[in-house]
């Protein structure tokens, strides 16, 4: 790879804003090493030492194409890559075993590089929490909807009550039922109504909010303090209740951020220390934002593909040094 200091690409194998970041970098001629954590430890090798004068880890990281040396990574894009596969010779309870150890070597060992992050998973992880994320958006300005959680149905009864209008339940963690076989369903935003709570209640947490009214839905992607505003309009009841699921009735444009939301979105993501994020935002029809959620691993492609906003530059200025 020469000399040239390579930015790490960690992410799955198909994935569009990968593929458009490193698209991004090549043609800045960047020298990009991509890998998938689920190719190791079969298929990449990870060699590191420490050595007690020295100023961080050192060693090499290699697959069947390339090689780079870990002191001279200037950055890393950490995209949802999978978990390191173990052959199949390694039998449980000792597959487990080996896949944790794989996962915490190549997982630790880069986040203890001292090198630009979008994002630093253990700092992703933190962020990725529904809950704290109301905190977090309160403290830093933004509007977010009445929200409650509970198992306990009269206590969703009285919080309906109080909201005094339509309610949304949502998943506290996101994520997909495997069904078995090949399908997986998403469990997506819906209306509920306060009139058919009974005990079923009980047998797990639930995540009530109360219905926001929107004029538009905004995918907010934000890149090293950069905004990006992509407005979702859904032509459809399901495509208005969660946009995800009803790809076909939805209109796309862009939109600029009110300074007062910029500033709070600034400051909510320097709560977390990362630098990228994929927020949800509804606007009203008296033209407020509030906030629904971040995702800091969110998709984004999508995003540039309908509206050309630059988005995939942005992380290769950043990733690259070119950025503030």
């Amino acid at each position: 790879m020469g000399a040239a200091r390579p930015v790490l690409v960690v992410a799955e194998r198909l994935d569009a804003a990968a593929d458009m970041v490193v698209d991004q970098l090549n043609q800045r001629g960047v020298a990009v090493m991509r890998f998938d954590s689920a190719d190791f430890p079969q298929h990449v090798s990870l060699t590191a030492g420490h050595r007690p004068t020295a100023a961080g880890w050192e060693g090499t990281l290699t697959d069947e194409h390339r090689s780079v040396r870990l002191e001279d990574v200037r950055a890393v894009y950490y995209r949802r890559p999978g978990r390191p596969l173990i052959a199949d010779t390694v039998t449980e309870p000792y597959a487990t075993w080996a896949q944790n150890q794989a996962d915490a070597a190549m997982l630790n060992l880069l986040s203890a590089l001292p090198v630009r992050w979008i994002n630093n998973p253990h700092h992703d992880r933190i962020a990725a929490h529904k809950p704290q994320q109301l905190v977090a958006a309160t403290r830093a300005g933004l509007r977010v909807p009445r929200s409650i959680i509970t198992n306990d149905p009269d206590e969703a009864r009285v919080f309906a009550k109080t909201a005094g209008g339509p309610l949304i339940c949502k998943p506290v963690l996101g994520g997909r039922l495997d069904t078995g076989g090949d399908r997986q369903l998403m469990v997506a935003t819906h209306r509920v109504d306060a009139a058919d709570f009974d005990e079923s209640v009980r047998l797990t947490a639930h995540y009530f909010q109360e219905d926001i009214p929107k004029k538009h839905e905004v995918r907010l992607v934000v890149v090293d303090g950069n905004l990006f505003g992509g407005t979702i309009i859904g032509t459809s009841e399901k495509a208005r209740t969660d946009w995800r699921t009803d790809y076909e009735n939805l209109q796309y444009g862009t939109t600029e951020v009110p300074d007062a939301v910029g500033a709070a979105v600034r400051r909510f993501m320097d709560s977390y220390g990362i630098v990228f994020g994929s927020f949800d935002f509804a606007v009203t029809p008296d033209d407020e934002w509030v906030f629904f959620e971040n995702n800091p691993a969110g998709t984004w492609s999508w995003v540039e593909n309908r509206t050309g906003l630059p988005i995939a530059a942005a992380h290769a200025d950043y990733l690259q040094g070119s950025s503030t």
